[in-house]
């Protein structure tokens, strides 16, 4: 996830809650963090009372100090109430890593999308799989490093060491479904760019929308292009999806997402978001037509910077293939062949 420049936002809760304890954002529903081990060091979980126990919506990365945490939750706030039900947003592994820890412990079901859930589970049953071609070669054709092109191919092994085996059989949720937590109703929304089909969950009556990661107050999400599906146009899917939210929610809507603090202010940082990902493709057009440029010439161009740690550049190569791969399919920059692989010039 990279910076973006922000506008101000209005932010109920300014101060996050503290290791092993929730904060009240709205009646009854809950706002608790759970450490990351990463640059992004935090990621928000939300739970909605629901009868006698929490619905959870995300549950963090399996490492010992998330555990750790659980722990504590579950001895403090939550001691005296049940789990009743278990929701992921999307795979990535610091919204799923321990729901199936927490599925099997309390004997619940996970809630996913399709996608979602079946993208978790094929890197559980092939987590070798990329590193096969054609897989190798696409990252090396951009002009990748092999070192880099190595950290990619075993992202599947990296995913398995952060998150616990996912019950085999789950509860599908689908867009413009209507989910009951409680007394609550809430419309299933899905958005994809960050993640192919990620859950939002609206609730019209508490004014509150349950964002994930497709909106953040202050980074922008990462958004990829992977090579199971090199052409992809992910970031096209982003940019209809945050308009689709702006025509769709209010803007005084109460934002809880994955990470950074809930806000009010979703239309101002939808836009903050386009404009952020439109001057990246522009730039990107101004470098090209000074002369053809592999993207991973054209990482530097869009991040402002040289990245040398190879775990870093990873996300940064994929950030700046979507952002060719919608230049392409625009008909404004067209491929080439370079002394080595690809290159993109200006059409």
């Amino acid at each position: 996830m990279t910076r973006a420049m922000p506008e101000p936002l209005v932010f109920p809760n300014p101060e996050p809650p503290k290791p092993g304890e929730t904060i009240e954002v709205r009646p009854g529903v809950l706002w608790a963090r759970l450490p990351l081990p990463f640059r992004l060091d935090h990621v928000n979980i939300y739970l909605i009372e629901d009868g006698d126990g929490f619905a959870l919506i995300d549950a963090g990365i399996d490492d010992a100090k998330s555990r750790a945490a659980w722990e504590a939750l579950l001895a403090g706030p939550l001691r005296g109430h049940r789990l009743t039900r278990i929701i992921a947003t999307h795979f990535h592994p610091d919204h799923v890593g321990l729901a199936g820890w927490l599925c099997e412990r309390f004997g619940l079901k996970l809630a996913m999308s399709e996608a979602e859930y079946l993208i978790a589970l094929n890197i559980r049953l092939d987590p070798q799989g990329l590193r096969s071609e054609p897989y190798r070669g696409f990252y090396r054709s951009h002009g990748l490093t092999e070192e880099s092109t190595e950290l990619l191919l075993g992202n599947g092994l990296q995913y398995l060491r952060m998150v616990s085996p996912p019950p085999r059989t789950f509860l599908r949720l689908i867009a413009d479904d209507r989910l009951s937590i409680g007394g609550r109703e809430f419309e299933v929304m899905t958005g994809a760019g960050h993640s192919p089909e990620q859950v939002m969950l609206y609730s019209k009556a508490d004014n509150l929308v349950l964002i994930a990661d497709q909106v953040l107050a202050k980074i922008s999400p990462n958004v990829s292009v992977e090579a199971m599906d090199p052409e992809g146009d992910p970031l096209g899917a982003y940019l209809r999806s945050l308009e689709r939210l702006k025509s769709t929610l209010p803007e005084h809507v109460l934002v809880l997402s994955g990470h950074n603090l809930p806000f009010v202010g979703l239309h101002a940082r939808a836009g903050e978001l386009i404009a952020h990902h439109e001057a990246r493709c522009m730039a990107i057009l101004e470098a090209c037509k000074e002369g053809p440029r592999t993207v991973a010439e054209l990482v530097p161009v869009i991040f402002g910077r040289n990245i040398d740690d190879p775990h870093q550049l990873t996300f940064a190569f994929s950030e700046a293939l979507a952002h060719v791969n919608i230049l392409v399919r625009g008909g404004q920059l067209r491929i080439a062949k370079a002394a080595q692989g690809l290159a993109l010039e200006a059409a």
